[in-house]
């Protein structure tokens, strides 16, 4: 029996060697384990020649890159009077392989690539191209995975008329950035290359998709920890961000070193830094404030450029406040259509009632 396991004609032997040639090459290529591919074509080809042949469920396919081992056996029963020819075998022919086979013992018949050389075929065609897809949607996965809640750098393709939605090639994939995730009124143009968060990634039934932003507040985020090293390496925590992008974001902070002024490290040398997240993001208004544990004090901060007066925490526990301030200082404490009111109550989750000196309160 060992030598029908071995022995092959020379035109099979071609067959085989190209077979293992080709798996080779799709390792190199397409970075797929052969090994992976070997295992998947066995499982496919045992299917085959038991639907296809009618071999019995303990048909034998043998796959192995390494030695370059190509067998492929039905297993039949030995008896004296054969009902299914597919799975049975009398003791005369069953001799050949297994001299010594008896009734009821069960021996190999190897097939060469002749007898199922078309089921193979299509069986390698079909795996190899179903592996080659799981294979790069699980890198294509785990690649997009390793980059959720960072910024990647795309390039636009196109922007559909209709829906306003903007395709972008990230890597050798693309991406829908959609129409309600684009900066207001910001130009996408064809070729542009443009930074975007990655939100998440959904592994779906077409492959990975990845969720993509220029409006999430993780992007502003991103690009400070990439433009400022005290927030890198932990030094500035950031402690919240509320943005409306496009116009105005506000960006708290906070040092674990009180050498380190959390907000001049943030704006920079003569605002170098943060002028460079500002023209990356459009000219968008950028507010840098100094986080306090003082509920009191950080409310005074967010509601910055305009100067407060005072703080009047509700007595009672809830979150919200009265502010003073002076009264030329209303309008930009209240922000054009209440946008810094709004930002402000935002990064620090109170809810800010602001009255000039002389006046009363108003939201």
């Amino acid at each position: 029996m060992a030598n029908s396991r071995t022995s092959k004609a020379p035109k099979e032997q071609d067959h085989i060697a190209e077979f293992f040639e080709a798996l080779a090459m799709l390792e190199t290529e397409k970075g797929i384990p052969a090994e992976l591919l070997a295992e998947k074509i066995a499982t496919a080809i045992g299917n085959a020649i038991r639907r296809d042949m009618g071999a019995s469920e303990d048909s034998v396919v043998e796959i192995d890159p390494a030695s370059k081992r190509f067998y492929v056996a039905m297993r039949k029963t030995v008896v004296d009077e054969i009902t299914n020819p597919a799975q049975e075998i009398l003791p005369e022919e069953a001799v050949k392989y297994n001299p010594a086979a008896t009734i009821g013992d069960a021996v190999e018949i190897p097939l060469d690539t002749r007898q199922f050389g078309r089921i193979a075929a299509q069986t390698a065609k079909h795996v190899i191209r179903q592996g080659i897809r799981e294979v790069e949607r699980g890198q294509l996965f785990a690649e997009y995975s390793s980059r959720q809640h960072d910024i990647v750098t795309a390039t636009v393709l196109r922007t559909d008329p209709k829906k306003g939605n903007v395709t972008l090639e990230i890597g050798k994939s693309e991406a829908i950035l959609p129409k309600s995730e684009q900066v207001p009124d910001e130009v996408l143009a064809d070729g542009a290359r443009v930074k975007v968060y990655v939100v998440d990634v959904v592994n779906g039934e077409k492959g990975p998709r990845i969720m993509i932003s220029r409006t999430h507040p993780g992007l502003v985020k991103r690009l400070f920890e990439m433009e400022v090293p005290e927030i890198f390496d932990g030094t500035i925590e950031v402690k919240s961000i509320s943005r409306e992008a496009g116009s105005r974001t506000k960006i708290a902070v906070y040092s674990t070193d009180e050498n380190v002024d959390p907000v001049g490290a943030c704006i920079g040398p003569k605002g170098q830094r943060v002028s460079a997240i500002v023209e990356e993001l459009g000219g968008e208004k950028i507010d840098v404030v100094k986080y306090s544990a003082d509920p009191a004090q950080f409310i005074a901060a967010a509601l910055s450029p305009a100067d407060v007066l005072s703080v009047e925490l509700d007595p009672e526990g809830a979150k919200t406040c009265k502010v003073t301030v002076p009264d030329n200082q209303l309008s930009l404490a209240i922000g054009n259509k209440g946008q810094n009111a709004r930002l402000a109550a935002k990064l620090t989750g109170w809810k800010i009632d602001i009255k000039p000196e002389s006046g009363f309160y108003g939201e």
